[in-house]
């Protein structure tokens, strides 16, 4: 059985946990922060239901590398997928209510079996992944706020 690994990142962001919630779980909004190089497809209709299914794709030419998941959590505020693919593991994400809007957490706890690709991505992915969670937090919470100007 290969370590779990954690990456988390949090942000404050003037605008609702509704607002926040809307910009985490709308497709359409979710792409203006993903990173560009990665798509969520639906299988089926979009949802994020408890037992919602989709797949994570990352736009890399020829391989394009996905990570099927499933909603294992939904509440007001909180979303859970648990994916399954190269990377084994649950991407969480929790608005908690602040005074000036929300304190956003992402939690990314994962493992990687496959002992080459885990020995790559520590080696050569696992800074980028955790600077581009934050990039993707920081342009989450500039879209999260220019909606709730609106």
């Amino acid at each position: 059985m290969s370590p779990r690994q954690v990456l988390e990142q949090s942000i404050d962001i003037d605008a609702s946990p509704t607002v926040v919630d809307r910009c985490i779980t709308d497709r359409t909004l979710m792409h203006r922060w993903l990173n560009p190089l990665l798509r969520c497809e639906p299988v089926g209709d979009w949802s994020t239901n408890v037992g919602s299914r989709s797949r994570f794709i990352i736009q890399i030419p020829l391989l394009k590398p996905a990570l099927n998941n499933v909603v294992i959590e939904r509440s007001p505020g909180v979303v859970v997928w648990q994916f399954q693919g190269f990377f084994h593991g649950c991407d969480r994400w929790e608005c908690q209510p602040i005074n000036q809007g929300t304190h956003l957490i992402n939690h990314f706890e994962f493992e990687i079996p496959n002992t080459v690709v885990r020995w790559g991505f520590n080696t050569f992915a696992f800074a980028l992944t955790q600077k581009d969670m934050q990039a993707q937090l920081h342009r989450l919470k500039r879209l999260a706020e220019q909606i709730e100007m609106k």
